[in-house]
This record gives C-alpha cells, sequence and structure tokens, in this order.
C-alpha cells in the first residue's frame, strides 16, 4: 500500500498567494482551488505538487501531507506504533478522510484519502 503523493504545504494568509509565480513563472497549473488552500501541480508529473494554505481548519499546521490508499490501516498502524496522533481519523466535508500524525522528526504530516 505505496504512498500515492507526498505534497508539502507552505502557508500564507491568502491560499492563492503566489498563484502568478507557481501558474505563470513555474508552468504549475491549478490542482485544487478552495478558501482555505490552492495545489499547484505539474501537468508532465501530477504527482509533483505543493500546496498553499491560509488556515487548515484543523487549526493546526501540517508540513506535508501524505495521500495513501488506506488510511484506515495507515491510522491502525500509527497508533499501534505508539505515533502520536494531533488530528483524530475522520472524513472531511470536502471529500477526504485525513487524520495527522506527528513525525520522528517532530513535524505535523497530514495522512490523507480522497474520497471517490
Amino acid at each position: 500500500m505505496p504512498a500515492g503523493g507526498i505534497v508539502p504545504n507552505r502557508y500564507a494568509n491568502d491560499a492563492g498567494t503566489g498563484a502568478g509565480f507557481f501558474n505563470d513563472v513555474l508552468g504549475l497549473e491549478t490542482a485544487m482551488a478552495m478558501d482555505f488552500i490552492t495545489t499547484y501541480r505539474s501537468a508532465a508529473q501530477p504527482m509533483a505538487q505543493i500546496s498553499i494554505i491560509a488556515g487548515d481548519p484543523s487549526g493546526l499546521r501540517p508540513a506535508y501531507s501524505v495521500g495513501v490508499d488506506d488510511v484506515d490501516a495507515v491510522h491502525a498502524r500509527a497508533v499501534a506504533a505508539g505515533h502520536e496522533i494531533l488530528y483524530a481519523l475522520r472524513d472531511e466535508p470536502w471529500g477526504v478522510r485525513r487524520f495527522f500524525v506527528r513525525d520522528p522528526l517532530g513535524d505535523i504530516a497530514n495522512v490523507v484519502q480522497n474520497k471517490d
């Protein structure tokens, strides 16, 4: 059950900050734009992405997001291994199931599965 992609998260007061840079200068396309997050990706390598976040609804600031096929299984492994869960496993209204876990380096990982 490999990770589908790892996306660095950057923070700004406005999720649209940098759109001209990411779209026009770097040539990335806007993959997703919501009030609190904009994700840019490479058309040639769609898993090459970066997200700009104005404020995660959780109130936390995950350093990166990891897309997985079975978030429940990853959550169970993280709990069994004794990792600190900072945001409980849940379904979000924008169509993902996710949880936050502290990684061994002290950063927060957003582990997420898109719901179909």
